[in-house]
C-alpha cells in the first residue's frame, strides 16, 4: 500500500519548492521548517545525493482540531512534502494522513487526516505541470 502521493511535475527543483509552498498556502497550509537532505547527507556522512527537500507542513485550523479530539497526535504531526530530483526530472510527494494515521483509533481524528489528504492533493494537483 503506497502512503504517498507524488506528482512529476515540469519545473526546475527551485521553481517546484516555490510553487508546492504557494499551492499548500492556498489550501491552508504553511511551512514549519524545510530540510536541506542533500546538504545534510554531505556535512554529515560526506555522500552525495540529488536535490531533496523535507518540507514540514501544517495547516494550523485541522492541527488544533487534531490536538482537542487526542493530545498524543501530536507524536505523528505534522504532514510532510518532499521535493526532490531523479535525474532530470523533479518531483513533489505528500504524505497520505489516511494511511499514515491508520492505526489511530479515534473517528474524530481519521476525518481531519481525510480532510487533510484532500487539501494536500489539491495542493499538488494544482501546480504548474
Amino acid at each position: 500500500m503506497k502512503y504517498w502521493y507524488t506528482k512529476e511535475v515540469n519545473l526546475s527543483f527551485e521553481e517546484a519548492l516555490d510553487e508546492v509552498t504557494l499551492c499548500l498556502a492556498e489550501q491552508g497550509f504553511w511551512i514549519m521548517t524545510k530540510i536541506d537532505v542533500q546538504e545534510s547527507m554531505q556535512k554529515k556522512l560526506w555522500r552525495t545525493i540529488e536535490k531533496y527537500m523535507i518540507l514540514w507542513t501544517c495547516n494550523p485550523t485541522l492541527a488544533y482540531e487534531a490536538l482537542q479530539a487526542e493530545q498524543e497526535i501530536g507524536l505523528i504531526m505534522p504532514c510532510n512534502v518532499v521535493v526532490f530530483q531523479k535525474s532530470d526530472k523533479v518531483f513533489v510527494s505528500t504524505i497520505l494522513p489516511t494511511v499514515w494515521i491508520g492505526f489511530v483509533e479515534n473517528e474524530e481524528i481519521k476525518k481531519i487526516a481525510e480532510t487533510a489528504e484532500w487539501l494536500l492533493k489539491e495542493a499538488l494537483d494544482s501546480m504548474l505541470a
